[in-house]
């Protein structure tokens, strides 16, 4: 029958039977009755192997995946060979002649090959949480995973008296001796621990050794930290550590923890810990002999209980002096202290055997701690003090706490019986963490990372069935139908040659919390530069976690965050490849895509070159690439929405350099073209808002740098158009580019004259990528008045260009005309610019000209303005338009065009001369005389203007006379086209005015005419104006210069005479003298006619 429990439970299934020496109290019942009474304690049922000379019969050897095994024997220690074992290599305290049967708390070694997926066997476990919807689901047809059951027998076992009243009354006075004193040598140290274990078999069935215990808790916590601090991190010369572990199991399994309930009992556990995976390793350390040879012979020893109140007291009575009560061990043997003079190197029989002696009792000591930890609060503190050990860079190290480790999950999933509420909250970390050494360079440490991975499957089968949502059974029924086929592809045994199976197997029972340890765990690993093997092992996991898992993360900057702050640890072209991956597969999710964005964009500008390479070598499925670029321009796209004029956001920025190295990747090429009008808008709406700005006038976010100096010459206008550069690049524009270059477009998009860029760009690209530029059009149709006024600006710009193509035709009149008139009206001189260039750009449609008739009156306004951009336009435009425009309209036009002749502005000047002409000639026959007026006006300053130092100006005022002339029906003498300066050439002088002169009389006053022109500024313009004063008063009516008078020419003539030209001051000086010589004339010649006519009188008297 099943030996009971404490409690009425039975027996521990599973777990090994064999014989020790320690003398055990014999059960009575198992409730304590009083003091006196024994019972059959925990210890009796759970206990460690105290490494007698008696070892128990050899088991027969299990099948084992792993080789090379460090610890042959899990918790138990058998020995191949029990003849030649000697009593101090094993290191255990003969108390008794007599042996007795105690169970180890361990499951056997038969179940290493199996996880128990019976889903009755979790129920079994788990009887208050069962669900009725899971009756059905039976996986016990996956290979290799189902548990042996527990066997019915473990065989009798025989105890030993307990000790009587006089063995404890001396155990206790010796541990309040040494608790008030001081523990200075080795044999007081082990007397005091073995006294306290002894004594902890009393307190099933004695109430005031419990007590005493108790009280004195802090105290023994204490004193066992001294203890291990006493000893040695580079050897192991005593048993010291041995017993103290042996000592702490004994008391765990009556429910005293030592190492658990306090601030100082968290520090023993670190100690305990600290102080054996400390030790230095042993070269033969992995291959352990069962048996050690010896020479040495084991008395044996009187039991306490058996002795007498004399011999009891004696004993105590000697405890002061350094005597142990139990000191068979220290009277036969070798002595431990002898076995530290042994060089480590070489790994004698003795210090092997003690080495193993010693790692088994801390495993066995951590197993018993776990066995009953129903809140799994004992196992959270134990990995949390091994979590260290586990990642170290010492191969040794890591080889005992991942052996270690397997052992304890071994054990707690023998005996897990979970109830709320479950303190344990890492288990994605220690999944991670499994899954790391599973795939380590030393074999031995993966394999036995592979066997603890085995157990701690189970151990989630278990935690994920207590712990489900009862609503929810259908999700855990498929999950485990999913591990079912991926574990009938390949056997558990395998996890070490492939960790990143565990994540297919482990990922289906993880939620989002464990995930996201799983992830942070796996990036913290890549930090270990001495193990690139490690760090081959985590790009694997994340990648192959990331396919599995992709929508059931939380937290996905943490994720971000500690990624980038891993690149530049990152030496593996391949594990930084699978970095990549992973945030490629993040930025595919649309869940997490501008999550991670984001987080990607709060680093400083320029990138470095880890997370430029990031950026560039993005490997993003095909079908997403569009989805993540534009989700990137977004970003940029919403800081041009703000209307404020506070300083640019940090994120525009940003968003603009990570478009640049994306494209600079050529990744997302195909992204690139399908989104290429936006993009393109996008960077050059960019480069408007960053015109004149310095990082200075960007608000980044405090700590951003952390007290780094932005370089002087990084501004948000150089990323801007770095970026706009790579696109067309990358994009195939190459010919727009160059147009850009050899045009210095580029420099008029970094300063002022931004929309001269734009213009040039949006030209280029429609000549050379009409594709392109149609399609940006129809995107611009809708946007155009959205954002502030430079975004508008932008985008206004770019569009009028574009209205150049015949599709523009197919444009409703709301989205061009119309909103063009709107524009020609606003304030801003920029609107009213691109409204010009939008109406020029469609009167080149025939079917268009219509609708912009309506706005000629707006157009002729424009001519007066003072800014040349606009005037010029609405020449154009009306150019355009002239043949179309009735008698009246082209007579107002012709007379703000007069006003123009001579305008400073070379192009006003010129322009206005070819549109008066133009006008002219679109004059019809019936609508001559309304137009007359203005032609011969005309006259005089198209002549003066054909002497202009400019020879465009020049020329094209002959071609405008003439077609005066041939308005008027004049045929002008062939001298008006000479091409030299008139005033060397007096005689063509006389000709021109002679024939201007007689062909203006009484039409226009053209003396008065020219003398306006007089004062011209420009010095062939005055010369020629002041000469032709003085000839042509010849050819003026007498009569109606004599009505005037000549007083107001003479004076202006005057002036002249002091200007500073040498030339004009002699030619004013000639007209003066024919003004005046020709206003004296008509006085004498009336004089002579009056004397002729009275002699004629006279005569015919």
């Amino acid at each position: 029958m099943p030996l009971p429990r404490r409690g009425g439970e039975q027996r521990l299934a599973g777990a090994r039977v064999v014989r020790t020496t320690l003398p055990r109290a014999t059960p009575r019942s198992p409730r304590r009755v009083g003091r006196g009474a024994p019972l059959l304690s925990h210890a009796q049922r759970l206990t460690r192997r105290r490494h007698s000379s008696e070892q128990a019969p050899p088991e027969p050897e299990q099948a084992d995946f792993r080789s090379g095994k460090w610890l042959q024997e899990r918790a138990g220690g058998d020995a191949k060979d029990p003849q030649h074992t000697p009593a101090a290599g094993m290191g255990s305290r003969q108390r008794a002649s007599g042996t007795e049967e105690v169970v180890i708390p361990c499951a056997s070694d038969s179940d290493s090959g199996s996880v128990d997926l019976e889903l009755n066997n979790l129920e079994d476990s788990q009887k208050d949480t069962a669900n009725d919807d899971f009756a059905d689901l039976n996986i016990s047809d996956i290979s290799g995973l189902t548990q042996a059951p527990p066997p019915d027998s473990l065989g009798s076992l025989t105890f030993q008296a307990p000790f009587n009243e006089a063995s404890v009354e001396i155990l206790v006075q010796s541990i309040q001796e040494d608790l008030r004193g001081e523990l200075k040598g080795e044999p007081e140290k082990l007397k005091f621990l073995r006294s306290l274990s002894a004594l902890s078999q009393t307190l099933n069935y004695d109430e005031t050794t419990e007590s005493f215990v108790h009280r004195h808790v802090a105290e023994i916590v204490h004193i066992l930290s001294v203890l291990l601090q006493e000893e040695p991190l580079d050897c192991l010369s005593s048993m010291v550590r041995q017993e103290l572990f042996v000592t702490i199991t004994d008391l765990s399994y009556q429910d005293i923890y030592l190492l658990f309930g306090s601030e100082d009992r968290e520090d023993l556990l670190g100690l305990t810990i600290k102080s054996i995976f400390s030790l230095p390793a042993i070269g033969t350390l992995t291959q352990l002999p069962h048996t050690v040879s010896s020479q040495t012979s084991h008395p044996e020893q009187k039991d306490l209980s058996q002795s007498g109140p004399e011999e009891a007291s004696s004993m105590g009575a000697g405890a002061g002096a350094g005597a142990d009560p139990l000191q068979g061990h220290w009277q036969t043997g070798t002595e431990p202290a002898t076995w530290a003079r042994a060089d480590l190197r070489q790994g004698t029989p003795q210090e092997q055997c003690l080495y193993r002696q010693t790692f088994q009792a801390f495993s066995v000591m951590l197993q018993s701690l776990v066995v009953k930890d129903p809140h799994l609060e004992n196992f959270d503190n134990i990995f949390k003090h091994m979590d260290p050990w586990l990642q170290s860079d010492k191969d040794h190290k890591r080889e005992r706490a991942t052996a270690i480790m397997a052992q304890v999950l071994k054990c707690l999933s023998s005996y897990l019986n979970l109830k709320f509420p479950l303190q344990f909250q890492k288990l994605g970390h220690l999944v991670a963490l499994m899954a790391l050494l599973c795939g380590d360079p030393v074999k031995e440490v993966a394999e036995e990372a592979a066997e603890g991975t085995h157990y701690l499957l189970h151990i989630i089968m278990k935690l994920k069935y207590a712990t489900q949502d009862k609503n929810n059974g259908k999700s855990l029924r498929e999950n485990l139908k999913r591990c079912r086929e991926l574990l009938g592809h390949y056997s558990v045994k395998q996890f070490y040659s492939c960790p990143f199976k565990i994540v297919q197997v482990f990922e289906v029972f993880l939620d989002s919390q464990e995930l996201r340890q799983f992830v942070i765990t796996t990036l913290d690993s890549l930090k270990s530069l001495s193990r690139p093997c490690t760090q081959q092992t985590a790009g694997e996991l994340l990648i192959t976690l990331m396919k599995h898992a992709e929508d059931r993360f939380e937290k996905v900057p943490e994720i971000i965050g500690v990624i980038c702050a891993r690149l530049s640890v990152i030496t593996l072209p391949s594990v930084r490849q699978n970095i990549v991956n992973t945030v490629s597969l993040f930025l595919s999710r649309p869940k997490y895509t501008d999550t991670v964005l984001s987080h990607l964009l709060c680093h400083p500008v320029p990138y470095d070159r880890h997370l430029a390479e990031l950026w560039r070598t993005l490997n993003i499925e095909l079908s997403k690439t569009t989805w993540v670029l534009w989700r990137l321009m977004r970003k940029l796209q919403k800081c041009h929405d703000v209307t404020t004029h506070e300083k640019m956001a940090y994120v525009a920025v940003a968003a603009t350099d990570a478009l640049y190295e994306v494209l600079m990747g050529n990744k997302l090429r195909e992204a690139a073209f399908r989104l290429f009008p936006q993009l393109l808008m996008t960077l050059l709406i960019q480069i408007h808002h960053s015109v004149g700005l310095t990082m200075s006038d960007v608000s980044i976010p405090s700590g951003l740098y952390a007290g780094q100096e932005i370089p002087t010459e990084v501004t948000p206008l150089c990323f801007a158009i770095q970026a706009t550069k790579t696109l067309l690049l990358r994009t195939l524009c190459w010919q727009e580019f160059s147009i850009m270059e050899k045009n210095d477009g580029w420099t008029l998009l970094r300063g002022e004259c931004h929309l001269q860029g734009v213009f040039l760009l949006a030209n280029a690209l429609l000549e050379r990528s009409h594709l392109f530029a149609c399609k940006t059009m129809y995107l611009l149709v809708p946007l155009i008045n959205r954002g502030n006024d430079k975004h508008k600006l932008t985008s206004a710009g770019f569009f009028v260009e574009l209205l150049r193509s015949p599709v523009a035709r197919r444009l409703p009149r709301l989205y061009s005309t119309v909103r063009l008139k709107t524009w020609l009206y606003d304030e801003n001189k920029l609107f009213k610019i691109i409204a010009l260039r939008g109406l020029r750009n469609i009167v080149r449609h025939r079917e268009m000209r219509e609708d912009i008739k309506s706005v000629v009156p707006c157009i002729l306004d424009s001519l007066h303005e003072s800014d040349e951009r606009i005037v010029l336009l609405a020449i154009q435009i009306l150019m355009q338009l002239v043949k179309t425009l009735d008698s009246t309209t082209l007579a107002s036009m012709m007379k703000i065009l007069f006003s123009l002749f001579g305008d400073v502005r070379h192009g006003v000047h010129r322009f206005s001369m070819t549109l008066f002409g133009a006008s002219v000639k679109a004059v019809k026959c019936t609508d001559k005389k309304c137009v007359e007026n203005h032609v011969l006006e005309s006259l005089v300053p198209l002549l003066l203007f054909s002497q202009d130092d400019n020879d465009e100006i020049a020329k094209e005022s002959r071609r405008v006379l003439t077609l005066c002339a041939q308005f008027l029906k004049w045929k002008l003498p062939r001298e008006v086209y000479c091409k030299d300066p008139l005033y060397i050439k007096p005689n063509e002088v006389r000709r021109v005015c002679k024939f201007f002169g007689e062909k203006s009389k009484g039409k226009i006053n053209i003396l008065d005419q020219t003398l306006m022109y007089s004062r011209d500024p420009k010095l062939p313009i005055r010369r020629t104006a002041v000469l032709f004063i003085g000839i042509l008063s010849k050819y003026v009516d007498p009569s109606e210069l004599k009505m005037k008078g000549t007083d107001w020419i003479e004076n202006d003539l005057r002036e002249l005479l002091q200007d500073p030209e040498p030339s004009l001051r002699i030619i004013a000086s000639q007209a003066l003298f024919r003004i005046q010589r020709g206003g004296s004339q008509p006085e004498e010649a009336h004089k002579i006619v009056c004397r002729l006519r009275k002699l004629f009188s006279c005569l015919h008297t």
